[in-house]
């Protein structure tokens, strides 16, 4: 699982549908998620810290989690399968954890307003995820051709000695 933080809400130029955008913590990685207009909204309001005067969906979610004695843990998105994605939210109560199937746009908004940790899998991160540092993946990854490149057979051997020497 890689934690993510939510970087904010964008919209989709070809069809004004909102997506959130989540990144990691190295600002490496960016997913986006395609949303509903109410959830987007929802997620914007705690961002931009506006309030309203009566509870929305989100908030009375968590107000009757914690008046039955529970807390909001984490969230983690878990699967995408034909461009829906899927995601947990974690309850704990005592000693005692329950899982709630979500739809990712709802459990993030609701992840916000408790501080709770996003997570991800790295799955749906793999096919769903843009690089938001090209130059720096470039570099790692000319690190890596330029290590592998410098390789020679008799450093296998060395290896191959040293496990011999260590399994006596």
């Amino acid at each position: 699982m890689i934690e993510m933080k939510v970087m904010g809400i964008a919209l989709d130029t070809r069809t004004g549908s909102p997506i959130v955008v989540l990144h990691d913590i190295d600002n490496r990685k960016a997913l986006p998620i395609w949303i509903g207009s109410a959830e987007a909204s929802a997620i914007i309001r705690k961002i931009e810290n506006i309030s309203v005067s009566r509870p929305m969906t989100h908030d009375l979610i968590i107000q009757i989690v914690e008046q039955l004695g529970g807390k909001i843990d984490r969230i983690e998105i878990n699967d995408v399968e034909k461009e829906t994605y899927y995601a947990n939210i974690y309850l704990v109560k005592g000693d005692e954890e329950l899982v709630i199937d979500a739809r990712p746009s709802d459990a993030i908004a609701i992840a916000i307003r408790v501080d709770a940790p996003i997570y991800v899998t790295a799955n749906v991160l793999a096919n769903g995820s843009v690089s938001c540092d090209a130059a720096k993946d470039e570099e790692e990854a000319q690190e890596f051709r330029n290590f592998i490149q410098s390789i020679k057979p008799s450093d296998f051997e060395k290896l191959l000695k040293h496990d011999k020497e260590s399994d006596q």
